[in-house]
């Protein structure tokens, strides 16, 4: 009976302590638990902010470009009319890299029948076989004297504009590759057969 009464206290002794190491061992657990799951969220705020913030820095990027300027089609270099009502306008001459000028423009027929071009493809014999075209047209530098043909390739095709008529009340645009003059020379006089001649400013 004594040697029951002095092992129970001991007993409860060892329950008592095995009872805190246990709560002190799972408290220790969940603090850690606790930890980790506020490292791992606070990482992944991290991680996820760093796209977004990104793809709002991009977008605002792409609102900031700027865009391209309009080209003006409208741009008149000279007027030219002729009889009948037939109207040429230019609306540039322009330089290119490979030694040549460009001159673009567009056609009206204001006449009361078909418009087709009579006439324009000049008498060079070289290039009358044109047809309906510009491959009459030249440029003139009057300080240098010197007057420039259209561009045609080896079989007498000009590189220009063939019409295949045009309506009455129409309209068509028109282009015409010449030679260039030198660097220096700004001011070319346009002519096409049957049409007053008109002076043009060289762009590029």
């Amino acid at each position: 009976m004594n040697d029951i009464e002095r092992t129970t206290p001991m007993r409860a002794a060892m329950t008592r302590i095995r009872f805190k190491g246990a709560a002190v061992a799972a408290a220790s657990a969940a603090m850690a638990v606790v930890l980790t799951a506020c490292g791992g969220d606070g990482g992944s705020d991290k991680s996820e902010g760093k796209p977004k913030e990104s793809s709002t820095s991009s977008d605002s990027q792409k609102n900031e470009a700027p865009e391209p300027e309009a080209t003006d089609e409208n741009q008149v270099l000279a007027t030219i009319k002729g009889k009948d009502g037939v109207e040429v306008i230019v609306s540039s001459a322009e330089r290119e890299s490979g030694g040549f000028i460009t001159v673009k423009g567009r056609v009206k027929n204001g006449s009361q029948q078909i418009w087709t071009a009579a006439g324009w493809q000049g008498t060079e014999q070289e290039v009358v076989g044109n047809g309906a075209s510009m491959a009459g047209a030249t440029l003139v530098d009057q300080s240098g004297k010197k007057r420039y043909l259209i561009l045609r390739d080896t079989d007498g095709r000009c590189l220009c504009t063939k019409f295949d008529g045009l309506a009455q009340g129409g309209e068509a645009p028109f282009f015409a590759q010449f030679p260039a003059p030198p660097a220096e020379v700004t001011d070319v006089d346009f002519q096409i057969p049957t049409m007053p001649t008109a002076t043009i400013k060289i762009s590029g």
